[in-house]
């Protein structure tokens, strides 16, 4: 029996406007036209798409930006107060300040999320435990991957060793470090790469987040997934330092991720901000070339990484913005260029979680409706999103504005 019908749908590679039948959580038919005794939702033309999907955000220290020093906007003093500020949060401040993030994903259209969450001797477990009720509260219409997380280093804080095993027993989906953090990298690498093992999970590492293409730990990373055969399940995150880099060593460590299988995320809005800041003319813009990767065969994404604190004193958890940040700091315009950005906060970031989806006949019926007629126009336009299914379930509105005359 059919639940909804929607009519009028464009669709990704399909020409032309579709109806879309849900039944029971699932796509039940697609077809120029679908006579069924149900309710109708008109999708006016908007390009229907399996959700966006943001694979690096911080829901565990957002919103902190009124308890934060910020007359000194760099990595290092975004590192300090954010952990000053952390030592002080309790379960329910991590949960309120995580809803709004959500919330505010979801009504951007975000329906799959990859969050970190620090565990170590200031936090403790209180971030964990908060953003796993999260994670609880809002699947309804979000899926929440939980990265244990360890961001002060392993090698320098051994406790916090402890802290990841705990998280990985409580439930974490999987294990992530930050080497520039630890005074041993390839230690720290190792030691996570252990608990992955451990525990059966993939790999997600913040790494060469400078802009000193002598300080490179992604070697030891491109080794480590080597040596324990864990290519398709390791992500590096930042990778800034391959922006300082000449395009003949881009192409030789490119070469190297894809025979690796390591994927490379950019986070635009945190890059920006935190890298070049010394210079006084002509500032570099610190992000890691995804296009070059990408033509490489490396699997690359971006995401939103932190909402409103020192590393990104702004946002709204709109992965599409992070996009269309991305295409105009890059200089793409071409639409194919523009469409694989609409990837990387789409079908590709979902395939980099391990994610597999779309929007065919007995998928499930996640859906979100986007104001524009492709992917490119989506990009190049900030396009706004209108609704939103998850597995058949309306879970948002955002009606059209309407002028006043």
């Amino acid at each position: 029996m059919t639940d909804l019908v929607l009519t009028r749908l464009r669709l990704p590679d399909r020409p032309g406007l579709w109806d879309m039948a849900f039944a029971q959580g699932r796509i039940s038919g697609i077809a120029p036209q679908i006579d069924a005794d149900a309710p109708r939702h008109d999708a006016a033309g908007c390009l229907g798409i399996g959700g966006f999907v943001d694979p690096h955000i911080h829901l565990d220290k957002a919103h902190i930006l009124d308890r934060c020093e910020m007359s000194e906007p760099s990595l290092a003093a975004a590192v300090r107060e954010t952990a000053r500020a952390k030592a002080g949060a309790d379960v329910a401040d991590v949960y309120a300040r995580a809803a709004r993030v959500a919330e505010s994903a979801i009504l951007n259209g975000t329906n799959l999320l990859r969050t970190f969450v620090e565990v170590d001797p200031r936090a403790g477990m209180r971030g964990f435990d908060a953003i796993m009720q999260i994670k609880q509260d809002y699947a309804w219409a979000i899926d929440i991957q939980i990265c244990a997380f360890a961001q002060e280093g392993l090698t320098n804080e051994p406790q916090t060793e402890a802290l990841l095993v705990q998280a990985l027993e409580q439930g974490a989906d999987l294990v992530g470090g930050c080497s520039y953090r630890d005074p041993d990298p390839e230690t720290h690498i190792d030691r996570v790469f252990a608990l992955a093992r451990r525990f059966g999970t993939d790999v997600d590492f913040h790494i060469d987040f400078s802009l000193d293409p002598g300080m490179a730990d992604l070697p030891a990373l491109i080794a480590a997934t080597q040596t324990h055969g864990y290519g398709g399940r390791v992500v590096a995150g930042h990778v800034t330092n391959l922006s300082a880099m000449p395009p003949e060593e881009v192409a030789r460590i490119g070469r190297d991720l894809a025979d690796a299988g390591i994927a490379v995320i950019a986070l635009p809005a945190t890059d920006l901000f935190l890298m070049g800041r010394e210079a006084d003319r002509l500032p570099p813009r610190g992000l890691a070339p995804l296009a070059a990767l990408r033509s490489l065969g490396v699997h690359v994404a971006v995401g939103t990484n932190n909402v409103m604190n020192p590393f990104t004193p702004y946002g709204d958890a709109n992965a599409l913005r992070m996009a269309n940040l991305y295409a105009n700091v890059a200089h793409l315009a071409a639409p194919d260029d523009l469409a694989a950005c609409f990837d990387m906060v789409g079908d590709g970031a979902a395939r980099l979680m391990g994610r597999h989806r779309s929007l065919a006949v007995g998928q499930p019926a996640d859906l979100v409706l986007i104001d524009a007629p492709d992917q490119a126009t989506a990009v190049r336009t900030l396009a706004p999103v209108r609704a939103g299914w998850r597995a058949g379930r309306q879970t948002f509105v955002k009606p059209a504005g309407q002028l006043l005359r």
